[in-house]
């Protein structure tokens, strides 16, 4: 099985990884979008108090887990009618999107639309079922599942409802299921993300339809392994009782974390906050050192090229102590562009962006003089 699957993408950055550690102020990792932020106390808080449970968890959540799921995908993506048999948890989006062909029962005879630029699981998920993948951002055949991703990792594409909604009717007209990757959903910045789930996409009518949905990016719970996936309450039962079988449970203490991150507004914003602190400053320090940055009106990352191969620019980057990943890790239409995280702490944004303007220069602080 592992024959078929392609070498892990950031295994290929060592060379280019060293080079940038040998930089005399260190390196600075933008290259994968791991938080570096502390987890909210109220939410560590919770861990803590559930963390005595002995017995096993239930794989559908408990109840003030499905609770906080549905009521927080309303107060938050204004997403309506769904009832608690329509949301289920798991142990991370990853692992949701690397086995969801399989654990809906597709194979060899399948296609599986991936968008032409896309996060490498996607992919590999639909290998690990035998499926057949297409590239497309508008599929035009046959297909069993089209994968979705707006906010897009790693364009930072945003979807308007109009687009999503064509997607949708071309999928209930040809007996497709849409499963919509919506991890970043809540880090829009120069455009409004909305849900496929959300009434003026989908009418209100989910049949079809799965949002998968992360505490990685949102509340830093990237270590918990805190994810959930919401929608047509038919396919989350089907999926419930696989995983049921297979033993896929977040743990109980996870699930009452999950349940605190899920009911506070207040913690999200100020992470959103951070982020949108962290790009303010990163992305004129890249315009000013020659970058053209395209998309990434919203998302975790940039999306930038010097009109180059990708893997020059990771080099050059390199070479100045930065480390990012090359656009060919998401697909061939990526072979330009490099994709650059926000997800470093102030202090080292604030290292990168003197690096790119090639002097000092604070998160907080103005360009110099010309920039």
């Amino acid at each position: 099985m592992s024959a078929a699957l392609p070498v892990f993408p950031w295994d290929t950055l060592a060379e280019a990884a060293a080079r940038a550690r040998a930089h005399p102020d260190g390196i600075v990792d933008l290259s994968v979008g791991t938080p570096v932020d502390e987890v909210a106390p109220l939410i560590r808080a919770a861990l803590a108090e559930a963390s005595g449970a002995p017995g096993y968890p239930t794989t559908a959540g408990t109840a003030e887990l499905r609770t906080a799921m549905t009521t927080a995908l309303y107060r938050r993506y204004g997403i309506a009618g769904l009832t608690e048999s329509a949301v289920l948890p798991v142990i991370g989006t990853k692992e949701l999107i690397a086995w969801l062909p399989t654990l809906l029962g597709l194979g060899p005879d399948h296609v599986v639309v991936v968008p032409e630029l896309a996060y490498p699981t996607y992919e590999v998920g639909a290998r690990l079922a035998g499926s057949q993948v297409v590239r497309a951002d508008a599929p035009t055949a046959p297909a069993a599942l089209i994968y979705l991703n707006s906010p897009s990792n790693p364009t930072g594409r945003v979807w308007d409802a109009g687009e999503l909604r064509a997607v949708v009717g071309w999928a209930r007209a040809n007996d497709a299921l849409v499963v919509s990757d919506e991890c970043y959903l809540g880090l829009g910045w120069d455009a409004a993300p909305v849900s496929v789930l959300h009434p003026s996409v989908c009418d209100g009518e989910h049949t079809g339809l799965l949002a998968v949905h992360s505490l990685s990016k949102t509340s830093s719970l990237a270590g918990y392994r805190a994810g959930f996936v919401a929608g047509d309450s038919e396919l989350v039962a089907e999926l419930l009782a696989v995983r049921r079988h297979a033993g896929m449970m977040v743990s109980t203490p996870v699930q009452a974390a999950m349940v605190a991150a899920l009911n506070d507004d207040t913690h999200e914003r100020d992470q959103r906050e951070r982020y949108a602190r962290r790009r303010d400053a990163l992305l004129p320090a890249l315009r000013r050192a020659g970058f053209t940055v395209d998309h990434s009106e919203a998302g975790l990352y940039l999306w930038a090229t010097r009109a180059q191969p990708c893997r020059d620019t990771v080099d050059w980057l390199a070479d100045r102590g930065i480390l990012v990943a090359p656009g060919e890790f998401y697909g061939p239409a990526g072979a330009r562009h490099v994709r650059i995280a926000l997800t470093a702490t102030d202090e080292r944004i604030a290292a990168a962006v003197a690096r790119l303007y090639g002097e000092e220069k604070s998160v907080h602080g103005a360009p110099p003089a010309g920039a």
